[in-house]
């Protein structure tokens, strides 16, 4: 039975990587964007009910309103005060997102996982090798926004962002079918790089620097950040490095995804993965996800 099992999963395994990865990713992209955003009402609520069906529950209970024009519209929800209590302990870091816990752990020089058996070179992550040695031999961990998830992006602590980097890309799927068949998944796609600055907690200690990684995928190729007046996505032609000087309060919202995807949270040595987190986990906007 468990044999019968596990070769019914390999075949729906193989069929939804052939779905989603198989087709024209770009152009079912860019539809999907312009779908989504149909206000009609009887399109909306097909859509959000179609959405449903096959994402789970979305629990619309939790969101600021429940009244969405279109798709798009409940995609990229806010939530209601209080539903993402942010935890206040000063040796920790929260998570950015709610999200599922993929490949994580320490930093082999400049070497992570997407999955096991496969590797990529933080440098080619971020395009910038230099940067990469600043977090040579530190922690990463992956955190997967599924479609069901709530969507935008948070400061995990008291912050400042000086640039972002964006790197166009594909958009492959980022499910962990495709993080098994798809070598350096992560390098190939769209993504944008938010270097953040930590104050020092206590004077004379250096700051701690650490890495968010939004990376887009199929029908999800659009990062819209509140620091930038526009969105990145497969349409802009703006610069590939762009200058910022924003501060954000620990927990304060940062951005959204204009569909789901995930984030990479990249560190120095000097901090630490949660112990107590485990892969496959589920964790929520707010919660440890780092200790100092």
């Amino acid at each position: 039975m468990l044999k019968t099992a596990l070769h019914r999963l390999s075949h729906w395994e193989r069929l939804n990587f052939l779905l989603t990865n198989r087709i024209p990713r770009r152009w079912a992209t860019l539809l999907m964007g312009r779908f989504s955003r149909i206000q009609q009402p009887w399109i909306r609520r097909a859509s959000i009910g179609i959405w449903q069906l096959f994402a789970g529950d979305l629990h619309l209970e939790q969101a600021q309103k429940t009244d969405f024009q279109s798709m798009h519209d409940c995609f990229i929800r806010a939530l209601r005060p209080g539903a993402r209590p942010v935890h206040n302990d000063a040796a920790t870091l929260i998570s950015p997102c709610d999200g599922v816990l993929g490949a994580m752990g320490r930093i082999n020089q400049t070497e992570i996982f997407q999955a096991k058996g496969y590797p990529y070179d933080l440098g080619e992550l971020l395009g910038d090798t230099t940067l990469a040695e600043r977090y040579r031999d530190g922690s990463f961990v992956t955190l997967r926004i599924t479609a069901s998830m709530y969507h935008r992006f948070h400061a995990p602590d008291k912050c400042h962002l000086q640039q972002v980097r964006y790197i166009s890309g594909d958009t492959w799927n980022v499910n962990p079918v495709a993080l098994k068949r798809v070598e350096k998944l992560f390098c190939r796609n769209e993504r944008a790089i938010l270097e953040l600055d930590l104050p020092p907690e206590e004077p004379d200690v250096r700051a701690t620097h650490i890495l968010l990684v939004p990376v887009a995928a199929i029908l999800v190729a659009s990062i819209r950040l509140h620091a930038l007046e526009q969105p990145l996505n497969l349409l802009y032609k703006g610069t590939n490095r762009i200058t910022c000087d924003t501060h954000y309060h620990r927990g304060e919202e940062m951005g959204y995804f204009e569909q789901g995807s995930t984030i990479i949270v990249i560190t120095g040595p000097e901090l630490e993965l949660n112990p107590a987190l485990e892969q496959g986990q589920t964790i929520r906007m707010g919660e440890p996800l780092l200790i100092r």
